[in-house]
C-alpha cells in the first residue's frame, strides 16, 4: 500500500510548528520557529503579519526538508491556530491597517471597564435575566452572567475600528476584510482567495453566539463591527478549505481541516464524550470539559465554546482560562528566582512558613470563578510588611 503522509501546522503564541506523520502516526520530519512578539507601548502585544507569514513558509518547508518529502506526496494538512488574536486589511489590495492584535493585548482594558459598569450593559443583562425567568433559555441565562473580557477580540476590535484612521476610512468604502489568525491564515494559504473561519475559532471571538451559532447582532450594532467585513462561519474539517497555493512549496497541499488550538487539543486528547475534561499549560492555562450538543450556560466563570463542527456532528465545551502560566514562569526566571521551572517544587516545599505573604499570579486579572481582568495583587500590603522569603 502507497504511504500517505499529514502535515499539521499549529501557530500558537509562542511558537510554530510544523510536522509530518506518516500513516502509522510516526513523526517523520518536524520544524519548529518561535514567534516574535511586539510591545510598542504598554499593555500592547502584537504580532508583524510579514515577520509571521514568512516564518510559516519557512517552518513548513523545513519539514518538508526534515522528512525527504515533496508536498506533492502530502494528502492533507490540518491546521490550528491561538484564538482570538486578530488583524483586519484592505479587500482591493490585501494590505493590512494594523499588526495583529493578540489576545494578550491589553489596550482595550479601559473599554472593557467602562462597558462591564455601564449601566447600557447592565440593563441588557438585566433584560436577558428577565426574559431566561420567562422562558427559561440557556442562551438568555448565558447573556445575564455575560461579562466582557480583554481576552476576547470583540473590544479590541472596537478600539481598532475607532483608532485607526485608514481603517475607518476602509469601514466606510466597504473595503475591510476582518479575520483572527486562523482566517488571516486561510487566506494567504490559498492564494488570498478565501475567507473563512470555522465554528470553534469563530465562537472565542466573544461576538459569535454559539446558541443561535451567528454572528451575533447585538455585538455588531452595539460596537459598530461591519458584517461585510466578516468571514464565513464553516465546519472544522471539510473540503471547503480548497488547496494551499501551488507557489507556496512546489505543488499544492490539500487542507481538510482547521480548529482553534484549546479545541484542537480535546480532540487530540480523545475528549469525545459528555463530561471528559482537558486541562493543557502554555502560554496560559485552559480547562475545558465536553458538554456535548448543547452549550453550557454557566454563572460561575466558565463560558460555552464550540469544541468542533463536522457535517451533523456539532460539540460544545465549557471553557475556563487563565492567561498567565509561561509567562509568569518567564518573569520569574528573568528575576532570578530560578533556572529551572522544575526548581519551583522543591522552592514551594522548603518554604514552611510565609509569614502571611503570598503571590497571585493576577499578571492579566483572575479567571474562573472571578473572571475579574482588573485583579491585581496588592503590594500596599506587602510594603507595610518585609519580606521573609523571596
Amino acid at each position: 500500500m502507497e504511504e500517505k503522509y499529514i502535515l499539521t501546522l499549529d501557530i500558537g503564541t509562542t511558537t510554530i510548528r510544523s510536522f509530518i506523520y506518516n500513516s502509522r502516526a510516526e513523526t517523520v520530519g518536524k520544524a519548529v520557529y518561535s514567534v516574535v512578539l511586539h510591545y510598542p507601548s504598554p499593555g500592547y502585544v502584537e504580532i508583524d503579519p510579514d515577520e509571521l507569514w514568512t516564518k510559516i513558509v519557512a517552518v513548513v518547508h523545513k519539514s518538508l526538508q526534515d522528512a525527504s518529502l515533496s508536498a506533492s506526496l502530502i494528502s492533507a494538512m490540518g491546521i490550528s491556530t491561538q484564538r482570538s488574536t486578530f488583524i483586519t486589511w484592505s479587500r482591493k489590495s490585501g494590505k493590512s491597517f494594523h499588526k495583529f492584535i493578540t489576545w494578550k493585548d491589553m489596550r482595550a482594558d479601559k473599554l472593557v471597564k467602562q462597558w462591564n459598569e455601564s449601566y447600557t450593559w447592565k440593563l441588557i443583562k438585566a433584560g436577558a435575566y428577565a426574559l431566561y425567568l420567562v422562558t427559561r433559555s440557556k442562551r438568555f441565562r448565558a447573556g445575564s452572567a455575560l461579562k466582557f473580557m480583554n481576552s476576547q477580540t470583540t473590544l479590541r476590535l472596537n478600539w481598532a475600528l475607532t483608532n485607526i484612521a485608514a481603517l475607518k476610512q476602509a469601514v466606510l468604502d466597504d473595503d475591510v476584510m476582518f479575520g483572527t489568525l486562523d482566517t488571516w491564515l486561510l487566506y494567504k494559504l490559498t492564494g488570498n482567495t478565501l475567507h473563512v473561519t470555522d465554528v470553534s475559532s469563530a465562537s472565542a471571538t466573544g461576538f459569535y453566539d454559539p446558541f443561535t451559532m451567528q454572528w451575533a447582532g447585538w455585538a455588531m450594532t452595539l460596537f459598530n463591527i461591519p458584517m461585510s467585513a466578516l468571514p464565513t462561519v464553516v465546519d472544522t474539517a471539510g473540503r471547503h478549505f480548497t488547496s494551499t497555493a501551488p507557489s507556496l512549496w512546489g505543488d499544492s497541499i490539500p487542507i481538510l481541516s482547521s480548529m482553534a488550538d484549546q479545541t484542537a487539543s480535546m480532540w487530540g486528547s480523545c475528549c469525545f464524550d459528555v463530561g471528559d475534561v482537558k486541562l493543557t499549560m502554555g502560554t496560559g492555562t485552559f480547562f475545558d470539559i465536553n458538554t456535548g450538543s448543547t452549550p453550557h450556560a454557566s454563572v460561575s466563570g466558565l463560558y460555552p465554546v464550540v469544541g468542533w463542527r463536522v457535517g451533523k456532528e456539532l460539540v460544545y465545551s465549557a471553557e475556563g482560562a487563565n492567561n498567565d502560566t509561561a509567562s509568569i514562569i518567564k518573569w520569574a526566571q528573568n528575576l532570578g528566582l530560578f533556572d529551572n521551572p522544575e526548581d519551583t517544587a522543591d522552592i514551594a516545599n522548603s518554604v514552611p512558613d510565609t509569614d502571611g505573604v503570598y503571590f497571585i499570579p493576577a499578571f492579566s486579572g483572575l479567571g474562573p470563578p472571578y473572571n475579574d481582568g482588573t485583579a491585581a495583587a496588592d503590594s500596599s500590603e506587602l510594603n507595610r510588611r518585609p519580606l521573609a522569603h523571596t
